[in-house]
């Protein structure tokens, strides 16, 4: 089964996450796919939006720990140096050039939510919650999300999402300017589905430029290879073991007796 389902039509790529069974939790091979995806639309001329959506209840439950586990346990000089480059889908997504609109169904974490901040329009359903606990499992923003989210809504919502793990509903959501719209979960697909279309029809060159004009990817890379670093030493910490152990034992981490 494909685990990231690709569909183009009317110039629109849609990119469906499709394993509702695991929540969406992203696999690398999952992380690539929907690079490669995006990559591919800057090339093809007949593609002038991307689409991100997703099956089952829910947009992604964010990283799939088994992959963040297998990364901790290795502990050699590659797997550090892929970390501080970064995931390829955050890559893709600092330097992509096809706008790109999203789907998101029910809750979206950690990196389910700081990939909004790439999108170009975002679309929640009534019942979604948006949250970002790195700081609960001891790590750090990735996706230049610590400069983009406090750009966006402001330092003290974006450290209590960052730091305090708050949550954040649609409504607050559509308030804040982290999505553009919210809607009931039987109606979301299809106005997201109208919006990349309405896109796909302007002038692509046009489009681009002015997609190009409000971002500045140079900045986004040096910040995604800042919190990189961050994160490659974060996640071998003794905090991320105690954090990665209490959320398997379905308890509260303690960090009282681990050094910083």
């Amino acid at each position: 089964m494909d685990l990231v389902l690709s569909e183009k039509s009317n110039g629109v790529l849609t990119l469906t996450l499709n394993r509702p069974e695991k929540k969406n939790a992203l696999t690398r091979a999952m992380y690539q796919a929907l690079a490669d995806g995006i990559d591919g639309a800057g090339r093809e001329k007949d593609v002038r939006c991307v689409l991100l959506q997703a099956e089952g209840d829910m947009f992604t439950a964010g990283n799939d720990l088994g992959d963040f586990a297998a990364a901790a346990n290795k502990g050699d000089p590659a797997s550090d140096a892929a970390l501080i480059r970064g995931n390829p889908l955050l890559i893709a997504l600092a330097k992509a050039k096809t706008p790109i609109v999203a789907a998101v169904n029910g809750r979206a974490v950690g990196i389910g939510t700081t990939m909004l901040l790439h999108c170009d329009l975002v679309f929640v359903s009534d019942d979604a919650l948006l949250t970002t606990p790195f700081v609960n499992l001891a790590l750090v923003p990735e996706a230049a999300s610590s400069l983009l989210l406090p750009a966006r809504i402001g330092h003290v919502r974006a450290f209590a999402m960052f730091v305090l793990g708050q949550a954040v509903n649609a409504k607050q959501a559509v308030d804040w300017g982290i999505a553009n719209a919210a809607f009931p979960r039987a109606e979301l697909r299809a106005k997201a589905r109208a919006a990349a279309e309405a896109v796909a029809a302007r002038s692509a060159s046009a489009t681009m430029i002015t997609k190009s004009l409000m971002r500045d990817p140079a900045a986004l890379s040096a910040r995604m290879e800042l919190e990189g670093g961050h994160f490659a030493a974060q996640l071998r910490s003794a905090e991320a073991k105690e954090a990665f152990a209490a959320f398997a034992e379905k308890r509260a981490p303690d960090f009282s007796g681990v050094a910083p």
